[in-house]
């Protein structure tokens, strides 16, 4: 084989994925003509928490954009500080925002003697390794500029035994005990309480976050956690307070550990009992759904594990966790299958140079959430569930979509009937730009291969999708130019190399 016929094969394999995500972005395109558009700034600030998403990240291991910070630092150390800062979040804003999140969770910033933030110094000082204060409210400005609000972990407790209040003599009757070793307050001492409201509300008077995630909250009683919770939206009414653990608080949206179990364990192969599919969907908040956390295993450990194909059983996964009712948590790296058994093995630097196959499965999903209202908040209906198939709706007065998993080994036929999706309408598939439509048996058969989920938007059945022919024929008519031009560079170069033979 030749240079020539590499750099050729080269060409159409870059072309042929070029032309496969042209067509699904026009498809993408056409399908949403009804739907509601993207959320502008004044339309975000109407939004719940319910209708967010969260990409879940350590400032550290992200994206390292100054040299200025990286004093201490060690790449090759996975406990060590590795430069990511403020810096990097600003450079890599586009990156998070493209994917579709609307919540950047940068995990705790104040001074820490730990890169994941889990031995805090302070409760007013912002890490060095990280950057500066202004460096921090410009990121905060930057993203809430392209409609991602920045969150931020707040830790209750388990800090240095160097936290400024620790060496404080004066406080001394303020630490309840030195576990592993961290500090633990006396979260029952009123001058303890007293000084975590202020501290949580002067950041928040301080910096403009959208969110605070309340962690390390064991041991506090709920009627301080609502207090905690209640000064920090009464500081800042649209905040929203989350927490990482369980608890019966107050708190926006709720945590449940056994929730991401539950969709680690359904999708980390085919064929999984799914019977507890529903039971995050129980409680009377919108609830945060994962399929791992930066304190557990990575999903990529748990696939891989059963001998499966990591980046094909995320897709799976992040295929049905945007469009169920909840709100998707999903872990930096999980986009490029980041692997890991435990910490701080789960907590890689970013590697920035990986396949993007991935990442843009995300890109056109969460475009499809950010765009519907519906797929974030319309009424949830399951028409099937079984050891991994699901098929489920989201309808609202305005559309109705329907969502089809088959998380199954083999292909997967469901008849739906115009009783369930209405009369004269036709299933308008996204992902695989399937279309179905009734047949004579008056029933709509969606089939769908293994391993493989749709999303199909129902729509009056007016014949040809006109708009979206026209452009898939200007998108073979580039492609034919393309050839074309290829054909005429190679004869020139082949006239070229006769000629100096």
């Amino acid at each position: 084989m030749t240079e020539d016929w590499f750099e050729r094969e080269g060409i159409k394999v870059k072309f042929k994925k070029w032309i496969s995500a042209t067509a699904a972005s026009l498809l993408l395109a056409t399908s949403l003509v009804s739907a509601t558009p993207v959320a502008h700034a004044d339309e975000a600030s109407t939004r719940t928490i319910a209708e967010e998403s969260i990409y879940d990240l350590l400032v550290d291991r992200f994206f390292n954009g100054s040299g200025t910070n990286d004093f201490d630092t060690n790449t090759q150390d996975a406990t060590k500080f590795a430069g990511g800062d403020f810096a990097g979040l600003q450079d890599k804003l586009k990156f998070i925002g493209e994917m579709g999140f609307t919540i950047a969770s940068i995990g705790p910033i104040f001074a820490t003697e730990k890169y994941d933030g889990s031995m805090p110094t302070s409760y007013s000082s912002i890490e060095r390794h990280f950057g500066t204060a202004e460096e921090f409210q410009s990121v905060i400005e930057a993203y809430k500029a392209k409609n991602v609000s920045i969150m931020v972990d707040f830790p209750l407790n388990n800090v240095s035994p160097n936290h400024e209040w620790a060496k404080d003599s004066a406080k001394k009757d303020w630490i309840a005990s030195t576990n592993n070793g961290q500090v633990q307050w006396d979260l029952t001492n009123k001058d303890v309480q007293d000084a975590l409201v202020k501290s949580a509300t002067d950041f928040v008077s301080t910096y403009d976050v959208g969110g605070v995630r309340l962690t390390n909250i064991a041991g506090a009683d709920t009627e301080f956690i609502n207090a905690v919770i209640k000064a920090l939206k009464d500081t800042k009414k649209s905040l929203y307070v989350i927490s990482n653990e369980e608890s019966d608080a107050n708190f926006d949206a709720s945590f449940s550990k056994a929730s991401a179990d539950i969709y680690r364990n359904i999708f980390k192969n085919v064929d999984m009992d799914s019977t507890k599919l529903m039971e995050p969907f129980t409680g009377k908040k919108p609830t945060q759904i994962m399929i791992d956390s930066l304190e557990t295993h990575r999903f990529t450990f748990d696939s891989a594990t059963e001998n499966m194909f990591p980046p094909t059983r995320l897709k799976m996964a992040m295929g049905a966790l945007f469009m169920m009712p909840g709100i998707p948590v999903v872990q930096y790296g999980t986009e490029i299958a980041m692997n890991g058994e435990k910490k701080p093995a789960t907590h890689q630097i970013y590697n920035f140079k990986t396949d993007t196959e991935l990442i843009d499965y995300i890109k056109n999903v969460q475009s499809l959430r950010n765009k519907s209202e519906t797929l974030r908040d319309g009424d949830f209906e399951v028409l099937t569930n079984e050891n991994g198939l699901l098929v489920f709706t989201r309808t609202s007065d305005k559309e109705k979509w329907v969502i089809m998993v088959n998380n199954t080994s083999e292909t997967q036929r469901v008849d739906l009937t115009p009783a369930q999706l209405g009369e004269g309408k036709m299933l308008n598939g996204i992902i695989h730009e399937e279309k179905v439509r009734i047949n004579e048996k008056d029933v709509y058969p969606v089939i769908l291969n293994r391993e493989m989920v749709e999303i199909y938007q129902v729509r009056n059945d007016e014949g040809l999708n006109v708009p979206y022919m026209v452009a898939l024929g200007l998108v073979w008519l580039i492609f034919i130019g393309f050839v074309v031009v290829i054909i005429r560079r190679g004869k020139v170069r082949r006239k070229e190399q006769d000629a100096l033979n």
